[in-house]
């Protein structure tokens, strides 16, 4: 193997990170991925050690490129193909829990809100600002 470099938007894909090539080519375009420190154009190639740092659902990942993968396969193998520090990890954790207290904060209904419901909702959200 001559060549050990994959464009952007496939490794993403084959490491399972987007369910479809092109959300992962989409993700790259809005500007949600970094290459090694620089925004990232889905035509970029990737190559091991690159690091590649994405945001996804509000959740941000610095990864480390270990290999190259020949396709899209099972879970295992697409993780095996990138490494994250503890120092992402611990971090995503934090953002997670922060997520979810912010929920917790929001007003809840006891079922789907009607037209009235919704309408004192957004009155009582109006009252925090």
């Amino acid at each position: 193997m001559a060549d050990r470099t994959l464009r952007l938007d496939r490794w993403l894909w084959f490491t399972r990170f987007y369910k479809t090539r092109s959300a992962a080519g989409a993700a790259v375009q809005g500007g949600h991925i970094r290459h090694n420190g620089e925004r990232a154009r889905g035509s970029t190639k990737v190559a091991i050690g690159d690091r590649i740092r994405l945001v996804r659902n509000q959740l941000t990942y610095d990864l480390t490129v270990e290999d190259i993968p020949s396709r899209r396969g099972p879970a295992p193998e697409a993780q095996a193909c990138y490494s994250e520090s503890e120092a992402s990890i611990a971090a995503r954790e934090g953002q997670l829990a922060d997520l979810r207290s912010d929920r917790l904060q929001m007003p809840t209904t006891p079922g789907r809100p009607d037209k009235h419901t919704r309408r004192r909702l957004r009155e009582r959200n109006r009252g925090k600002d």
